[in-house]
């Protein structure tokens, strides 16, 4: 495997990976930094959102208006764009909201009775549930960084910001069932490992069949699913754990380190 295609791999198992960061501030931590977390994923989300407008869609635009024309590249890649959105939102819409993990825990709930046995299917469930959430963001981050290794460092470290709470709602009803924190942070870390298949899985199905067209609708495709995890996911976490402003400044900041980078690194 040539160094082209390993470091994307490697980004996106790194991005994966970090839903075992979650798991040990659940376990090690002694209180939530409720203020550091909302900022934290307001960033991921001012990220997110600039790359996807700024970079993904203009750039999924430009190549589709060179193979197709102007008008027709432009359609195509707002249905790409929308065609994300629509399966990132199936996804999200076929979980159930008991099980679903957008709901926010908090490292003080570690400190709360253990060994209850009935949450253990919940922890299951919201591990399975996060892995295919993840699927699809392994796909975006192998794929950007394919073409854009700058933008593919950014979108790998938004998406790893946005692991970590994902890690700590994997982790603390594994160990409300169990007792045990190995247990909990395993099954914690292993729900990550959905982004690295899902780069495989782009790497042997999409790679090989790569072409400016393909390219162009997976930009937009990517953008689409980034901008539905920023406002489904992210920002009403980012609320959920902190202030309002403390989150609306972490997407500003997010949005301008991105442009900085991007300047910068182009």
């Amino acid at each position: 495997m040539n160094s082209s295609i390993a470091f994307p791999l490697l980004l996106t198992l790194l991005a994966g990976l970090a839903t075992g960061i979650g798991s040990a501030i659940a376990f090690f931590a002694h209180r939530t930094n409720v203020r550091f977390l909302s900022f934290s994923l307001g960033l991921s989300a001012g990220v997110m959102i600039y790359v996807s407008f700024v970079e993904l869609f203009q750039q999924a635009d430009a190549t589709l208006s060179a193979e197709w024309g102007a008008h027709l590249g432009t359609v195509v890649t707002v249905a790409s764009f929308f065609a994300g959105i629509l399966l990132i939102g199936v996804i999200d819409r076929l979980v159930p909201s008991f099980e679903n993990p957008h709901e926010m825990h908090s490292v003080e709930e570690m400190n709360r009775r253990p060994h209850d046995r009935k949450l253990m299917r919940m922890g299951l469930m919201t591990a399975l549930v996060i892995g295919i959430h993840n699927f699809p963001e392994g796909i975006a981050t192998f794929m950007s960084a394919i073409d854009n290794p700058t933008l593919g460092i950014a979108i790998a470290a938004a998406i790893a910001i946005h692991n970590i709470p994902e890690g700590i709602a994997v982790s603390v009803p594994i160990y409300y069932a169990t007792g045990s924190r190995r247990k909990a942070f395993l099954l914690s870390l292993s729900s990550g490992l959905a982004e690295p298949v899902g780069a495989l899985l782009a790497y042997a199905v999409l790679l090989p069949f790569l072409s400016p067209t393909l390219l162009g609708c997976l930009f937009g495709f990517v953008a689409g699913i980034m901008v539905f995890i920023s406002l489904d996911e992210l920002l009403p976490a980012a609320e959920e754990y902190g202030e309002h402003h403390i989150s609306i400044y972490g997407v500003v900041t997010g949005m301008a380190l991105m442009a900085v980078s991007l300047i910068v690194f182009s």
